[in-house]
């Protein structure tokens, strides 16, 4: 089974090519972030036509996460059970489905904005209820992962220069705290380096020629349980996917399963 997450920064602005990419790519399941639509707007048909089912959970022009899948799609919950809200209202950017025997979640974590800001706080009980949500699944039987743009790097090794980072979002202890904690639920990273390149980045700034120049980070994750990890067989970045014009600021990341090992 090939499963990957893909942050496409508007589904509706990348829909071509987030088709050609399916067909080429083979992917039997694509966890989604940022759709920036409304359910009704999202292309549910499109989609059906190439033989992939669709949970979104969405609600206008920002955030919205879904699942796709051509290898089922059951047991669907929409939002992250205990999150927090904010300013009021619970952000679409979280949804979980069961998809040929893998319990999946697609989940985009909050920006965070600036660290004095309440966006960050929001952030961390994000990641808090993140924890909780997902524990009981992490310790189970059953191939797990929670997969998507996470908005932290792991280590300074998944930022091109961290002395750029210093003080700003995305590489606080506090986030990284946060990203163990949810390791600590009985989830690894899948995902090994190096790669194919010395450092496998997932998102550039469409600023500064920030691709070109391989100015990026490493936040789109993909987080498994121990019966997902060793049923992996191999895991990349599809940097070709970030090329070209019309190509969002991030790349799938695209893991392989052996669910017979």
């Amino acid at each position: 089974m090939r499963i990957a997450t893909f942050n496409v920064n508007s589904i509706t602005a990348r829909l071509p090519r987030l088709l050609a990419w399916l067909e080429s790519s083979g992917t039997d399941v694509l966890c989604v972030q940022e759709a920036k639509c409304s359910d009704a707007q999202f292309p549910h048909d499109a989609l059906r036509e190439l033989g992939y089912e669709s949970a979104v959970n969405a609600t206008g022009r920002w955030n919205g996460v879904a699942l796709l899948s051509r290898v089922g799609l059951e047991d669907v919950v929409k939002g992250l059970p205990g999150g927090p809200d904010y300013e009021g209202v619970q952000e679409p950017r979280a949804i979980s489905a069961t998809c040929g025997g893998v319990r999946l979640w697609s989940v985009y974590v909050p920006n965070g904005r600036e660290v004095e800001h309440d966006h960050y706080g929001y952030k961390l009980e994000w990641f808090r209820a993140l924890s909780e949500a997902v524990a009981e699944d992490a310790a189970g039987p059953r191939p797990f992962a929670v997969l998507g743009d996470f908005n932290v790097a792991p280590t300074d090794e998944d930022v091109y220069d961290p002395a750029v980072f210093a003080g700003l979002t995305h590489v606080t202890p506090a986030e990284r705290a946060a990203l163990e904690a949810l390791r600590a639920a009985g989830l690894s990273d899948v995902v090994p380096r190096p790669l194919k390149y010395d450092r496998p980045y997932t998102y550039w700034d469409y600023r500064q020629l920030a691709f070109p120049k391989n100015r990026g980070m490493r936040i789109d994750l993909v987080y498994g349980n121990a019966p997902f990890a060793k049923a992996v067989t191999d895991a990349y970045v599809d940097r070709e996917e970030r090329k070209g014009k019309g190509a969002s600021d991030h790349a799938p990341v695209v893991v392989d399963l052996d669910l017979d090992a």
